[in-house]
């Protein structure tokens, strides 16, 4: 298996000084995941929940929406030449009768850490049709709820603390309470581990929660929502265009900026109580 961090020998400068010195990185390295025997797509990933990583990649993508949708995720023997196993490609068996993913969805070429919609063979097979409307859902959250969340994410990241080089995706309760939290290299892994954990413990679709993330709000976060059930995203950082304007069309409550005591609502505001305004 691989590991989620590595020691690495730096040069540290301080003050114009320089000493050697191990430094603690965060781990990244491929992850092929095949369906059925067949390439569908690699990632970029910090190894760890990687069978959560593989299919909250397919609730992403469209293909699954429930646990029976999968009957197996396993590691790919006979990954390496000499037939070894470098715990790095991972093979989803799909359930009787679940259809395999169409043909759009393969990849051209591999996705970054930064970037889950990277080689998509065509634009048009981004905007995925969700089992879900998460228009629909009743939540409501306070503010002062809402302001709480991050700290509380920056609390539960434990390998951040000893790499600063993760991002991360906390699954959050009407009353902030955190349900799950997943640490990655990318923003959009940390999301699929979380939903891909949700998916096999049969909890979709997520109703009544709030995903927090760190870094930004991008379209592939806003659509990763979308298509687990959730109602509201949370970003300390900064929104797209195309994720507002996503975010708009489906629903969904979507906050940047969410620093201290102060955000921005950029859609769904009805869902929080409600706030004087001047």
């Amino acid at each position: 298996m691989g590991r989620v961090t590595v020691r690495r020998r730096v040069l540290r400068v301080r003050e114009g000084t320089a000493s050697p010195r191990p430094d603690t990185l965060a781990a990244e390295e491929p992850m092929e995941i095949r369906v059925g025997g067949r390439p569908l797509a690699v990632t970029m990933r910090t190894p760890g929940e990687d069978f959560d990583l593989a299919a909250g990649f397919l609730v992403s993508e469209g293909v699954v929406h429930a646990a029976d949708a999968v009957a197996a995720i396993r590691y790919c023997a006979g990954a390496t030449a000499d037939g070894g196993n470098t715990y790095n490609v991972v093979d989803v068996v799909l359930g009787r009768g679940v259809a395999p993913p169409d043909a759009s969805l393969e990849r051209n070429f591999y996705t970054t850490s930064s970037c889950g919609l990277c080689g998509k063979a065509s634009l048009d097979a981004v905007r995925t049709q969700a089992a879900w409307s998460v228009a629909e859902d009743p939540l409501r959250v306070g503010p002062e709820t809402l302001t709480a969340l991050p700290d509380r994410l920056r609390a539960a990241q434990r390998v951040f603390d000893s790499t600063g080089g993760l991002h991360a995706a906390g699954l959050f309760s009407a009353d902030g309470e955190l349900l799950r939290l997943r640490e990655d290299v990318g923003r959009h892994n940390a999301v699929d581990k979380v939903v891909g954990h949700a998916l096999r413990s049969g909890l979709l679709p997520l109703r009544e929660t709030v995903l927090m993330v760190s870094g930004r709000a991008s379209f592939e976060l806003v659509q990763k929502a979308v298509m687990a059930g959730i109602p509201v995203l949370a970003a300390v950082s900064a929104p797209s265009s195309l994720a507002v304007d996503l975010a708009a069309e489906s629903g969904l409550t979507l906050i940047g900026f969410l620093r201290g005591a102060s955000m921005n609502v950029y859609t769904g505001a009805g869902r929080l109580l409600p706030l004087p305004v001047s």
